[in-house]
């Protein structure tokens, strides 16, 4: 299972586009049966990374507390009809699933979180309402697959009312960094 970079590895294998290569050299590496460490063969590395660089989003978004804020997540060709998620928690391997689509391009809502997905643009949008504080954290948006779901972090930043603040989710920001894993759900 593939996990965030290590922050003490982030500024050594982040490029400047944001691919976590952390994340390669992780899933390379496994236990033998004796509990040695020891690398996967090329070819099978490359099956374990489909679907990598499949999806994308904001690095971090902010708004101010009592307003709303929207997140677009983009993903590659191939993965429309997908189930799409938002979930919550710094663990992508315990993060809990706010809101998903049925796979089709029907808009979904849940208390102050709706997601809707436009297959024809290759975009998911995740938008909260009614900010609270405690709503700062660290999120996914997700795409649910046979085998491990694909994801990507996004980090959401909730300004104390009266404070001002901006919604950024330009492609500069972008996320591009893709986790492989599985979800408690």
């Amino acid at each position: 299972m593939c996990r965030r970079c290590k922050p003490e590895l982030r500024q050594n294998f982040q490029s400047a586009s944001g691919i976590c290569i952390c994340h390669w050299l992780q899933i390379r590496r496994t236990r033998s049966r004796e509990g040695r460490a020891m690398w996967l063969p090329p070819a099978l590395l490359l099956l374990s990374l489909s679907g990598c660089f499949s999806i994308q989003g904001p690095e971090s978004v902010r708004a101010p507390e009592q307003g709303s804020l929207t997140v677009q997540c983009h993903y590659k060709q191939g993965w429309e009809t997908y189930i799409k998620w938002w979930c919550r928690g710094v663990r992508w391997d315990t993060c809990k699933i706010l809101i998903e689509t049925r796979g089709s391009e029907q808009g979904e809502k849940s208390d102050r979180v709706s997601i809707k997905d436009n297959q024809k643009d290759r975009t998911f949008t995740v938008t909260m309402e009614g900010l609270r504080r405690d709503d700062a954290d660290v999120y996914w948006c997700g795409i649910e697959r046979r085998g491990p779901d694909l994801g990507t972090q996004v980090k959401v930043i909730v300004d104390p009312e009266g404070a001002a603040s901006t919604t950024a989710s330009s492609p500069t920001n972008s996320n591009m960094a893709v986790f492989i894993g599985s979800h408690k759900r």
